[in-house]
């Protein structure tokens, strides 16, 4: 019961007019800075961190709650419309949501993606209330054998997901890899490939590396084509919102991506990148319209967004039980608090 008392005044506190408003300011800016490639809401937090000397600490907080959400929805606009992901964790939203905006239907995949993060996010927040001290004692008992068969059940979904062609996907998997080891190794200090130049010590940017071969590639495809083929402009069809069937087909991906992102979320280095093509892989599997992936299926839309909001709202469980942030945005938040 005290709980529940906690949580009901929780939500007394959140909707008052004043802090409504400053969720709303940040929902707004996370959002417009989440649709800059490169640009996620980590940045954005840390840009504005000096507001916390200005604002009461509740409303700081809620503003960049705001923020913090908002910034993780925008990556799946340019994911959805441009074929480029705004972070690493919108990469698996390209698949499916950028043929369904080639197709007219953007309006529904902007619309899933915005109503599944939302979905992902209450269900998540209020398993925080009650799960939070559960699931942070049972974070800690991982072990290296575990994160080992979770690295290896992460693999393995990268190769599911290109299921036409196995040496594609083992090729994509080893490039990944390598690509991964660039940089000083964090246990022995050692320097690994960075064949003597300086500026690989940092390793690779995952944003970096992802931002590059989905955004130059898109641009230098629709560069090669525009005086044979010029690229045509696709508009919305109807109004941006979704169809009785697609609202069949959603929510099972929803509830289905936040079970699936949530745990992910409480660990340590989990991220939103594995459980997002964790959850594509899922959905992929269990469709009754598998003839439609790779062509636009609103499964492969709604699946990953929600997977990939309800990561980052178990982020804030061992940060708020246990003092850890587990992701740069949270080390941040931490420097707020």
């Amino acid at each position: 019961m005290e709980v529940l008392g906690d949580l009901a005044g929780g939500f007394a506190t959140a909707l008052r007019p004043e802090y409504l408003l400053l969720a709303a300011l940040g929902v707004t800016l996370g959002t417009l800075v989440g649709v800059l490639p490169g640009i996620g809401p980590a940045l954005t937090v840390a840009l504005l961190l000096p507001l916390t000397n200005e604002f009461d600490p509740t409303g700081a907080f809620v503003m960049f709650a705001g923020i913090y959400y908002g910034g993780k929805y925008g990556g799946s606009t340019t994911s959805i419309l441009l074929n480029t992901p705004g972070e690493a964790a919108s990469v698996a939203t390209t698949f499916e949501g950028f043929p369904m905006a080639r197709s007219g239907r953007g309006g529904a995949a902007l619309a899933t993606a915005a109503i599944g993060s939302f979905v992902a996010g209450t269900i998540s927040t209020i398993a925080i209330t009650f799960l939070a001290p559960l699931v942070a004692q049972v974070a800690l008992l991982f072990q290296p054998a575990d994160y080992f068969a979770l690295m290896v059940l992460a693999f393995v979904s990268v190769v599911a997901l290109v299921g036409r062609s196995l040496v594609r996907g083992m090729v994509s998997l080893f490039l990944g890899l390598f690509m991964g080891l660039v940089g000083i190794d964090v246990l022995s200090g050692q320097a690994r490939f960075v064949f003597g130049v300086p500026q690989l010590l940092n390793g690779l940017d995952i944003v970096v590396v992802a931002v590059g071969l989905f955004a130059v590639g898109e641009v230098l495809y629709v560069a090669s084509r525009m005086r044979r083929n010029p690229e045509e402009i696709v508009a919305v069809r109807d109004r941006v919102g979704m169809n009785r069937e697609e609202w069949r087909r959603s929510w099972k991906p929803w509830l289905r991506g936040t079970a699936i992102g949530f745990p992910f979320g409480t660990l340590p280095a989990g991220g939103a990148e594995t459980p997002t093509f964790l959850s594509y892989n899922v959905e992929k599997q269990l469709s009754s319209h598998k003839d439609e992936f790779g062509k636009g299926a609103i499964e492969g839309v709604a699946g990953p967004e929600a997977a990939n909001n309800a990561a980052f709202s178990g982020v804030l469980i061992p940060l708020l039980t246990l003092g850890i942030p587990t992701s740069a945005t949270a080390a941040i938040l931490l420097a707020a608090f």
